[in-house]
């Protein structure tokens, strides 16, 4: 699980999974029937992630396992290749996870409290872990295969308002001080805190200045 929350951080797009992540690796120990359903989520959002983004029509409710066979079209893995091959067999892990949600869910099923007892005991702890790391493995090819023909644009880094002192000393010089009350608040702060982007851009204008100054 630790491989698919590096995935996770790395983009930030998909940081919305980070909660069905956890819950998945909490389970895995306490109520495997709940991680099996936190699986089953996992891939089907990340199907219907990239298939949308895509723009790809999944049509009506389609199961786990349709879904992720167009995820992997949808990314390009399609004809007769060995990323094909491998991708068809790695969407069959939903249908697994399906079949397995089905059988032993508690979410979807209603269940006698000795069945809720013994549910977990239905599967032995090998075959817990391998299907977790399965799970893992077709989150992260997915996900690491979409990001490599759709990067986001990196996001600008905001300005910190402390480490921006030149800009700041020059607008204050400029407007001073304003004091409402017992209070009293620089220019710069005001600038800052009432309209970020007018701050940015007046700071922005401040070092254009300076360059063409000094060059």
């Amino acid at each position: 699980m630790k491989r698919l929350k590096t995935v996770i951080t790395q983009y930030g797009r998909w940081a919305g999974l980070a909660d069905c992540a956890n819950r998945i690796e909490t389970y895995a120990v306490s109520d495997f029937s709940l991680a099996v359903d936190n699986s089953k989520s996992l891939l089907d959002t990340i199907a219907k992630e990239i298939c949308s983004a895509k723009g790809v029509d999944l049509g009506g409710y389609p199961s786990t396992n349709a879904a992720l066979k167009k995820a992997f079209s949808a990314i390009g893995h399609t004809g007769s290749d060995l990323v094909t091959q491998i991708s068809s067999s790695l969407a069959n892990i939903g249908k697994h996870v399906s079949q397995l949600r089905d059988e032993i869910g508690t979410v979807s099923h209603g269940k006698t409290l000795e069945e809720l007892k013994t549910l977990n005991d239905r599967v032995d702890q090998l075959t817990k872990e391998f299907l977790i790391d399965s799970v893992v493995v077709v989150a992260c090819f997915l996900i690491r295969s979409f990001e490599v023909g759709n990067p986001r644009a990196q996001q600008p880094t905001p300005l910190i308002y402390s480490e921006n002192y030149e800009f700041n000393d020059y607008w204050d010089d400029l407007y001073g001080e304003f004091a409402m009350g017992d209070y009293s608040y620089s220019a710069s702060e005001i600038l800052y805190g009432v309209d970020n982007k007018a701050y940015e851009s007046e700071s922005e204008g401040f070092k254009e200045t300076m360059e063409s100054v000094n060059d």
